[in-house]
């Protein structure tokens, strides 16, 4: 099931997902969501694929949420059905192994904040935004948000941006470790496609490798995470890409990796 309101680009190797619904300031709906998740369920069978990015149309929003008017005569069951609906597509795009950018225009309010702390990572633009006020609604975040933000920025931190609704403009993100940097004006696609770009050139089993080290790992004791890094480490010498990549730093050349 694809949507209208979900347009995907491809340049060479990087893929670009764009929420495509301004007038409601890429609100996601249940159609959406579908869509999300089948894209990227279906990420395993484009193996030249190397990084995906996520924005939203225009320049107000990365995305507004969940569209409110599809919430107001839930059920339980139902919200439960919402919620895990949510949940499934921003775990696709954490466990994703192709790095994910997350390339926010604008604000980023409620699931549309939790979309992209289920990114790899943030890039912002200077009006960029983020906020998880659902507690204004008498509701809590339900894509994920409660958990992966005081991971990402501390238990504290996370807390009070929870229980109060705020809003975080895109400097204090940037001071907090919500976003990786902040692009200049008029400059967000250039410089996430940059960024994709330079991890595209890299050897693509390597990066799969780092992601789910560093992701997996973090869920991990220490002693656990380590083992998972040295598995990962020693099974990258099955593969061409290593080979390649240390006969051409010894010949003083550019790596041609193949992805095997």
């Amino acid at each position: 099931m694809g949507s209208a309101f979900i347009i995907r680009e491809r340049k060479d190797s990087v893929a670009i997902i764009r929420l495509n619904r301004a007038e409601k300031l890429n609100a996601l709906s249940r159609e959406m969501i579908v869509a999300l998740g089948e894209i990227f369920t279906n990420i395993e069978s484009q193996p030249d694929l190397r990084a995906i990015i996520i924005t939203g149309a225009g320049d107000k929003a990365f995305c507004a949420g969940t569209d409110i008017a599809e919430l107001t005569e839930l059920t339980t069951i139902q919200a439960l059905e919402v919620t895990e609906r949510g949940q499934s597509l921003c775990n696709l795009i954490d466990s994703s192994s192709v790095p994910v950018i997350a390339a926010v225009n604008g604000i980023a309010t409620g699931g549309g904040c939790e979309l992209a702390l289920a990114c790899h990572m943030r890039i912002a633009a200077p009006n960029a935004s983020f906020s998880l006020p659902e507690t204004k609604l008498g509701i809590i975040p339900g894509y994920g948000g409660t958990q992966r933000l005081a991971r990402e920025i501390g238990r504290g931190r996370a807390l009070e941006i929870i229980l109060t609704g705020r809003t975080v403009r895109a400097h204090e993100a940037l001071q907090i470790g919500l976003t990786n940097r902040i692009a200049k004006t008029g400059d967000l696609l250039t410089e996430s496609e940059s960024l994709a770009r330079e991890i595209s050139n890299l050897a693509p089993l390597a990066i799969r490798a780092c992601l789910e080290a560093v992701i997996q790992g973090n869920e991990l004791p220490l002693a656990e995470g380590l083992a998972l890094e040295a598995k990962l480490f020693a099974s990258l010498f099955a593969t061409d890409d290593v080979r390649e990549g240390t006969r051409a730093f010894l010949e003083k050349r550019s790596p041609a990796f193949k992805g095997r």
